[in-house]
């Protein structure tokens, strides 16, 4: 019974990550690690390899809905890829108190600005200097992918919003981007670590399918009710993941 156990849990992960931009290789390596017990290591590996797939699937159904923005999400993408490359060969030579610092305060700096032009802002004017901005979001995402084994769907998602997007086409460039930015992680965290097959795959069947109803899903609900709801919803989110990496 525990594969299917896996797949449900897959499956509503791959709904929820898809639906707000995510990753879900934070989730994954969170169950992994704290519930089934795998290595740090092992648990990086199998992460990626389960969060992949199901981004694949769904960045393929945000683009048939026409909610990506490849302009933006080309500039994070070109910014992450290589900042992942350099992540990955840094990884073994950085403190992680001050890796977890750097991210942790950057996070909960990005929720604290979401809430404020949520909250406080009557306007939702373009971003200034967008285009530097979208290469800084994607070079954080990109050393959370390589040094840490993560997607690094948190800087993306809470970027794109900063930058003006609403909530559906930031969720749906969000996985466009991660698309690439996970695979180039996982090539590296392959070649280090092994994947456990025996849990990682029926995640991986759960996710995919989640990830396929999620773009479908988002499609039926009001856009103006989900920025009103998830943005706000988003922005707590990044605090309490920012606080909570160094509490």
């Amino acid at each position: 019974m525990e594969w299917l156990v896996l797949i449900i849990t897959g499956f509503l992960v791959g709904i929820l990550v898809i639906s707000t931009g995510g990753g879900g290789a934070a989730i994954y390596l969170g169950l992994l690690t704290s519930v089934f017990n795998l290595t740090p290591a092992v648990a990086a590996a199998t992460s990626l390899a389960t969060a992949f797939p199901s981004l694949v699937v769904g960045a393929y159904g945000h683009y048939r809905t026409g909610q990506i923005h490849f302009k933006v999400g080309n500039q994070m993408l070109i910014a992450a890829v290589p900042a992942t490359i350099v992540g990955a060969l840094l990884a073994p030579y950085i403190p992680t108190t001050i890796y977890t610092w750097i991210v942790a305060i950057i996070l909960t700096a990005l929720g604290i600005q979401i809430l404020y032009k949520r909250f406080f802002v009557t306007q939702n004017k373009p971003a200034q200097h967008q285009s530097i901005q979208a290469v800084l979001y994607g070079i954080l995402s990109g050393l959370m992918v390589g040094i840490a084994g993560l997607s690094g769907g948190g800087p993306i998602i809470a970027g794109l919003l900063v930058l003006g997007l609403d909530m559906i086409p930031a969720a749906a460039t969000s996985a466009y981007v991660l698309v690439g930015n996970t695979f180039v992680g996982l090539l590296f965290h392959l070649s280090a670590h092994s994947i456990d097959w025996s849990i990682g795959l029926s995640l991986m069947i759960g996710a995919m399918v989640g990830a396929f109803c999620a773009p479908r899903l988002l499609a039926h609900i009001d856009p103006e009710k989900l920025n009103t709801y998830v943005k706000p919803f988003m922005g707590v989110l990044l605090v309490v993941m920012g606080l909570k990496m160094i509490l």
